[in-house]
């Protein structure tokens, strides 16, 4: 299967293999900037064929970056990737074919296995939240609750598991929440506030059904109603009408999500999907050619 090459807007394929690989094999420390293990055991010219496969069921993320790494440190090394990103695989399935420099190998083996790992783990926990709420009217978002350094490629999971992607940062939207509406004094005037500053996206935490109608005469454009009940969340979805968006978000997991998605809101937000999705079991086994 070819692949083209991996990018993503405002993520610098190569500078995160660089730095990845600087902090794997110490640049800067003393006695490091090697590879100690397979210099010291593996010949300099020594070749290994490896296969990556997935130990468990899995939605796949993050195989051409898995490949970049290879490649960083031997570009002529023989690559095939077997399946699509994005894709449902069954326990058992091979994910990578590889052969080339056994020591280039082994050293970007972990930075490789980890990238994949964490990223398929999110798209895989992303494809169950999404296949739970079973709801082609409500879109599943991720949040700003991923670790430093890694968000592009964590939502770049999460679109890869068929979700939708919240803002990017702090740039793209304003975010008003309890805390800036206890500066501003009150809901109306923190929007009131971003509206008058020239922002264009304001979505709006509201708290109780008393704050959506000052948000939403102030100008907010999407109301984020925060821990509410169903019950209470589709009173708040007639009270809005349709003249924003509106997204449920707080304390949602496999157990509520569909549930809270059928009450009429546009977006469901989960922040564990970044947060706390555990690591998909895959492997990478070689053999001596």
């Amino acid at each position: 299967m070819s692949t083209k090459p991996f990018s993503l807007a405002g993520f610098d394929l190569e500078k995160f293999i660089r730095e990845t690989f600087a902090e794997d094999l110490g640049e800067g420390l003393s006695g490091g900037g090697h590879d100690v293990t397979s210099e010291s055991v593996i010949p300099v010219n020594a070749r290994f064929a490896g296969v990556m496969d997935s130990r468990d069921p899995i939605t796949v993320a993050g195989l051409p970056i898995a490949e970049a790494f290879f490649r960083a440190l031997e570009p002529d090394m023989e690559i095939e990737i077997l399946v699509e990103e994005g894709q449902r695989v069954p326990a058992g399935s091979d994910l990578m074919r590889l052969s080339g420099n056994a020591r280039a190998m082994l050293t970007a083996e972990r930075s490789a296995l980890n990238t994949v790992q964490h990223l398929s783990g999110i798209a895989t926990m992303v494809r169950e939240y999404v296949d739970t709420m079973d709801n082609p009217d409500c879109t599943l978002l991720d949040t700003r609750k991923t670790i430093p350094g890694l968000r592009h490629l964590e939502k770049y999971a999460v679109r890869m598991g068929g979700a939708s992607n919240h803002r990017m940062g702090l740039w793209d939207a304003a975010m008003i929440k309890d805390n800036h509406v206890l500066v501003a004094g009150h809901v109306g005037e923190a929007v009131r506030r971003a509206r008058e500053a020239g922002v264009e996206t304001i979505i709006c935490e509201i708290d109780r059904l008393d704050q959506i109608e000052p948000a939403l005469e102030a100008g907010a454009t999407r109301l984020l109603l925060d821990n509410m009940e169903p019950d209470t969340l589709r009173e708040a979805v007639a009270m809005v009408a349709g003249r924003v968006p509106t997204e449920a978000s707080g304390g949602i997991n496999l157990q509520t999500i569909k549930a809270k998605a059928a009450t009429g809101v546009d977006y469901v937000s989960v922040g564990r999907l970044t947060q706390s999705a555990p690591a998909a079991d895959i492997g990478l086994d070689f053999t001596p050619l």
